[in-house]
């Protein structure tokens, strides 16, 4: 296990939690859940939490259950140079699906606190007009952990500002889970 976790980057510290079984779903809206990859492995967990859509936004993970969820796969690091904003509207895409299908998506990545919040994030202000830090804030309100990289927050910014962000207050009523 050692050698995944230096591989993976994570640290000694975070290894227990992502390799112990630790359950740390977090639901944003109903059917939009964000997690780490300890609850992506977790077929039991996806299957109860009616997740039926997985959205990885890492490297080096191969979709475990293919034959009993839908994966789509976004090969990117958590770094402050990666430029996540090209991939919004495919991801955008495959979370509407899922919701629209019935199911339920998980976006993850390895501990479910910078690029799957970034997309969680940029969703929420696209689809409910929500500005960047009222996203944020539920976001944060609903995974504490929630901690994206500097360059995503940068990146968040510039898209709140590319979308034209108005009328937040209404767009927060429309988050129930």
């Amino acid at each position: 296990m050692e050698n995944v976790v230096d591989l993976f980057g994570v640290g000694i510290a975070n290894s227990e939690k992502l390799f112990g079984g630790v359950n740390d779903l977090s639901e944003i809206q109903q059917g939009l859940f964000i997690g780490s990859v300890a609850e992506a492995t977790n077929s039991d967990l996806l299957k109860s939490s009616n997740i039926t859509h997985v959205l990885t936004v890492a490297v080096a993970l191969v979709p475990p259950y293919p034959n009993d969820f839908v994966y789509k796969v976004i090969e990117v690091v958590d770094r402050e140079e990666t430029d996540l904003t090209v991939y919004f509207d495919e991801c955008f895409t495959f979370i509407d699906q899922a919701i629209q299908s019935g199911g339920g998506v998980l976006v993850h990545c390895f501990m479910g606190m910078s690029r799957s919040v970034t997309i969680v994030v940029a969703y929420l202000m696209k689809k409910h007009g929500m500005s960047f830090s009222k996203a944020m804030e539920l976001v944060k309100s609903r995974r504490p952990q929630a901690l994206p990289n500097s360059g995503f927050i940068s990146q968040l910014q510039k898209f709140e500002k590319s979308i034209q962000v108005h009328g937040e207050a209404s767009a927060d009523k429309k988050i129930v889970s």
